[in-house]
């Protein structure tokens, strides 16, 4: 494979072994893969951005949108999924289509806190797909405003990229996960589409 291949230059669940598997957006509510367990899990030094840019699924070269991505700083709050060693190579196969190809994330192994029951607390090591900062599809932190420009006026084979925030936002938020940054980013597009939506009578 090419050096600049996602899947070359990320890490790789071992062939035939049980792995665990980070989801901080629609994995957590819509694996799309058989698992022996769930947790909820904390992962350090990354965090929930919409930080990628989108030039298909929900915008154009022209128009480009923006995705969700886990963004190097600060911490997210997801879940986890224990896959067996028996599924192990056919979901690494669906994550990589899911996740790495098209896609400017990199796999990782990373350290989380998962939350087991009964108040326990326990360490495990996940497979995530972290945001790849050198990729020319990486955003950054964009201040609110210009991300919501971007947002409103872009839209993609899977439909409004607008529609692509409110919802996953709201997903995360019937979760029990509300962060500043997103609720800010939902309160402005919401604005707009109302206004939008106003002006044409509806």
């Amino acid at each position: 494979m090419p050096d600049n291949d996602p899947i070359a230059r990320g890490e790789r669940p071992v062939p035939g072994e049980s792995f665990w598997v980070f989801g901080y957006g629609s994995l957590m509510w819509r694996p799309g893969f058989p698992f022996l367990e769930a947790y909820d899990a904390l992962l350090r030094g990354y965090s929930r951005s919409f930080c990628i840019y989108s030039f298909h699924h929900r915008g154009t070269v022209e128009r480009p949108g923006l995705v969700l991505g886990l963004d190097a700083g600060g911490e997210c709050l997801g879940r986890i999924f224990k896959v067996s060693a028996e599924d192990a190579d056919a979901v690494t196969a669906y994550l990589d289509e899911r996740e790495l190809i098209n896609y400017p994330y990199i796999s990782r192994f990373l350290p989380v806190d998962a939350r087991v029951g009964g108040g326990e607390t326990r360490e495990i090591t996940a497979y995530c797909f972290v945001a790849d900062s050198s990729h020319r599809d990486y955003a950054g932190q964009l201040p609110t405003p210009d991300a919501a420009d971007l947002i409103m006026q872009a839209s993609g084979v899977a439909g409004l990229n607008r529609d692509y925030l409110m919802n996953t936002v709201r997903h995360l938020q019937e979760s029990g996960l509300v962060e500043d940054h997103l609720q800010s980013l939902l309160d402005e597009i919401e604005q707009r589409t109302g206004v939008i939506d106003m002006g044409s009578g509806i």
